[in-house]
């Protein structure tokens, strides 16, 4: 950490897991824009800013004028897990198996040269999770990811094969998933959506879920 900045680092797979994040941001953030280059640089990776509304505005106007491209904007949406949550035909598992972890890569189109750092990724979760395998026409169509801590549910990489796509999988799925953390014990659900995928954020909203804040990412401009 770096002047109340966390640099996080996973060899690279995904912005969120590979940025500069303000947790209690304080000082110069031109010392933190320096330290973050450089570290990054040495780890053979680009300095990568997730700017939420804890970040300073300076931090925005600074790495605007360092020609910092904006870069994905987000939003965090929040729902009540107060009333019983319907329950789909989903499978579910405590651990990510094999079969899940080249279904979601697939279904994401993911790399295979990102493939062992996404699985070490997912493998090394220490909180209760849930993993989710949704069929559709007795085939694998929609994966989806629950981990629970301190009485909330964050859903993660929820994702419908492109061929079984309109069929109301991505709802059924993430009901599931709403479920299980019901089930859990959990009060609160968050999700992260990229702002500028409407059906995503239709959907989440007719299931209760409220834009909580937005974040954007600066990314090098090169």
């Amino acid at each position: 950490m770096v002047s109340g900045w966390v640099f996080r680092f996973s060899g690279g797979f995904t912005k969120r897991a590979n940025s500069v994040n303000a947790i209690r941001p304080m000082g110069s953030f031109g010392d933190v824009k320096r330290s973050a280059e450089a570290l990054y640089a040495e780890a053979g990776l680009p300095a990568i800013f997730r700017l939420s509304p804890l970040a300073p505005p300076e931090a925005d106007a600074v790495l605007a004028q360092a020609g910092y491209r904006y870069f994905d904007p987000s939003l965090v949406m929040t729902a009540p897990l107060k009333e019983p949550s319907h329950r789909s035909a989903a499978e579910i598992s405590a651990a990510p198996g094999d079969d899940w972890l080249y279904g979601f890569a697939t279904a994401n189109a993911l790399p295979s040269a990102q493939r062992t750092a996404h699985d070490a990724i997912v493998r090394a979760l220490t909180l209760p999770s849930a993993f989710a395998t949704l069929r559709y026409k007795g085939e694998p169509a929609a994966y989806g990811l629950a981990v629970l801590e301190q009485g909330m549910v964050g859903l993660y990489d929820i994702v419908v094969v492109s061929d079984a796509r309109g069929q109301g999988l991505g709802r059924a799925l993430t009901q599931s998933l709403l479920h299980w953390g019901r089930e859990s014990h959990a009060h609160t659900a968050h999700l992260s959506v990229r702002a500028e995928n409407p059906v995503a954020r239709k959907l989440y909203t007719s299931l209760g879920f409220v834009e909580a804040y937005g974040y954007h990412y600066r990314v090098p401009g090169a």
